[in-house]
């Protein structure tokens, strides 16, 4: 396998560094804070919302700066993402099928770890656009999608049949986790305190842990499958062939030295 044709420079990985920050505490500052916090999910959204999209726009000036993402990288960008926010619309929401995540494993997988965040983010933005889907869960949808695109550019090389196969268990993976994590920027503000689904403020994280597990046991697991499964097959059944597509038009674009 060739290196990642769109590398991440010392600015790119500080504004990667800093994303992978602000997304923890997005998701789990609810874990650590003290049970008189009368902060709410409702106000504390938008918030994460305005500082997520700077951030994003800040890894694509770091790669810009660091001459690893030209005006080619940008095009690709945008076509890939056009086409993940046109086909999203086919399955998502529809008993857990997710008919994104495949293109964003793939081309993170590809074009490497930087653009893979843009991309995550970029796709999910702009099917909540094209749906009106665009509401205080969208910023962590981006997060997520951006992480699992992400972590494709992250994997260990593999060539051959078993790089499809890595791919669609780190998919599966994904898939599952992305659900967990969403799960998470909602849950603690959504059940009332008393029973062994709820959040309890103040409570050992590892408790609550198992509680948001049993959560999604109890309500999202087929959600999550779905998602898992779909991600799956369509990275077993187009991968040989994406693959190949994208990395013949990295290399006639020249991202590859």
């Amino acid at each position: 396998m060739s290196a990642p044709p769109v590398r991440v420079g010392p600015r790119s990985a500080v504004a990667l560094a800093l994303s992978g920050v602000l997304g923890l505490v997005a998701f789990c500052w609810p874990l650590v804070v003290g049970p008189g916090a009368g902060l709410a999910h409702g106000t504390d959204a938008p918030l994460v919302f305005a500082l997520l999209l700077p951030v994003s726009l800040a890894v694509v000036l770091a790669e810009l700066a660091d001459g690893g993402m030209d005006a080619k990288a940008v095009a690709m960008l945008g076509v890939l993402s056009a086409l993940g926010a046109a086909i999203r619309p086919l399955g998502a929401g529809t008993a857990g099928i997710e008919t994104v995540f495949f293109l964003m494993v793939l081309a993170g997988r590809v074009f490497g770890p930087g653009f893979g965040f843009v991309l995550g983010n970029t796709t999910l933005f702009a099917s909540a656009l094209l749906t009106g889907g665009v509401g205080p869960w969208l910023p962590y949808q981006m997060l997520g999608a951006a992480w699992v695109a992400l972590g494709a550019g992250l994997l260990p090389r593999a060539t051959g049949r078993l790089e499809p196969l890595l791919l669609a268990g780190y998919g599966a993976a994904a898939g599952l986790l992305y659900g967990l994590l969403l799960n998470l920027s909602f849950w603690p503000f959504t059940l009332g305190e008393g029973t062994s689904l709820s959040f309890q403020p103040g409570a050992p994280v590892e408790d609550n842990l198992t509680r948001l597990v049993l959560f999604s046991l109890a309500t999202s697991l087929g959600w999550d499958l779905g998602r898992a499964i779909t991600t799956v097959v369509l990275v077993l059944v187009t991968g040989p062939v994406l693959l190949r597509v994208f990395r013949r038009a990295a290399r006639r674009a020249e991202f590859i030295p």
